[in-house]
């Protein structure tokens, strides 16, 4: 399995733990490109992570989407491997909210 994919399961196992609400957006042909991998709610906020491996790349309609949830007054974010950890430390902070 990618490295990819691996981390993307990680993250769910994660996220189930703390029983979050997400989904994970499945891109075709026929949908919008762009959209961040998972979405959630955290207490009330909206949430959207794409996955990434430490060296996948993102593209620019990735950076858009995400710049654009951003300014809606979502959270949205690259999360790598290495971020995990400050991640789940903003999920908890959420959930203190």
């Amino acid at each position: 399995m990618a490295a990819e994919k691996l981390f993307e399961n990680q993250v769910k196992k994660y996220l189930r733990s703390k029983h979050i609400y997400y989904f994970k957006y499945f891109g075709n042909a026929y949908s919008t490109v762009g959209i961040p991998d998972l979405i959630m709610c955290v207490n009330g906020f909206f949430v959207a992570t794409e996955i990434k491996s430490e060296t996948g790349k993102v593209s620019e309609l990735q950076k858009i989407n995400i710049d654009l949830i951003k300014k809606s007054g979502g959270i949205a974010m690259i999360l790598r491997p290495s971020e995990f950890d400050k991640f789940k430390e903003l999920i908890e902070r959420l959930l203190r909210c």
